[in-house]
């Protein structure tokens, strides 16, 4: 019989894990499992009367809230296998984390009359959607291609 807590046990309240938060006015009530991935989102009908900002915000601060929750519970349950190591490190950076306030950019002033667009007269344009899209590839792509070309959903082979 090992001295450690039982594993099939242990797996069994890992994945029955479920941190809940509401925000502070009850806009927002979400859940997340073990791992601090999103698995319910509820909004209540006083998000009508916010801006989308707003309801960004309070989902955001919600989130991080029902992370560390998460992050919390699970380092509790994987104490008794030690606290080091980087999964241990990783749930005290979730505990720790706090978003950083998103500034909203107020709108550019429209330029003035007869301003060429910049100091040196030179007005620069967006052609990026002048260019014809790309061609998919027509038969399979080599490991290297389809790894240097980042996250795809579509089928290697």
């Amino acid at each position: 019989m090992a001295d450690g807590p039982d594993r099939d046990a242990l797996l069994a309240e890992l994945s029955a894990l479920s941190a809940t938060a509401t925000s502070a006015d009850g806009a927002v009530t979400l859940s997340v499992n073990t791992d601090g991935v999103l698995t319910r989102l509820r909004l209540s009908d006083a998000v009508s009367r916010m801006s989308p900002a707003e309801i960004a915000d309070a989902v955001l601060r919600t989130y991080v809230e029902a992370q560390r929750d998460s992050a919390k519970r699970t380092g509790q349950l994987l104490a008794p296998l030690g606290t080091g190591g980087y999964l241990m490190d990783r749930l005290r950076w979730r505990v720790q984390f706090e978003p950083a306030p998103v500034p909203v950019a107020a709108p550019a002033p429209p330029p003035a009359a007869g301003d060429a667009g910049g100091a040196d007269g030179k007005v620069l344009k967006d052609r990026s959607s002048d260019a014809a899209a790309a061609a998919p590839p027509s038969g399979p792509v080599p490991d290297d291609d389809w790894y240097a070309g980042g996250l795809r959903f579509d089928k290697a082979w």
